[in-house]
């Protein structure tokens, strides 16, 4: 078994708060993660590079993206999550997510 954790309390209390339906989705995907590890394809997925990589929630309210990365040990660490409202990941959202990356691995 894989295990979940998160960034922060914060970070946690941002991803239970995604709309009903695309928390569902995630549900769905994390548990899949804790049971046969990280390695989901597209389209659940995707790879951002540098051990970034972004899981692709959906629900009739939108879509959802949620961060992650993986450490030793079978561990999953949830970075940062946000609602997708254009067609491109907002640079903004890329940048939180890398420098929360940055932290966990630096502290490993």
């Amino acid at each position: 078994m894989w295990t979940i954790t998160y960034y922060s309390e914060r970070v946690r209390t941002e991803v239970f708060s995604l709309p009903v339906g695309i928390l569902a989705g995630y549900m769905r995907l994390l548990g899949v993660m804790e049971k046969f590890g990280a390695d989901l394809r597209m389209p659940h997925s995707r790879a951002m590079g540098g051990g970034l990589f972004e899981l692709r929630p959906r629900g009739h309210e939108g879509i959802g993206r949620v961060f992650y990365c993986t450490q030793m040990g079978q561990r999953i660490v949830i970075l940062h999550s946000f609602i997708k409202k254009t067609q491109e990941t907002p640079v903004t959202e890329l940048r939180i997510a890398r420098k929360r990356l940055k932290e966990v691995l630096d502290n490993g």
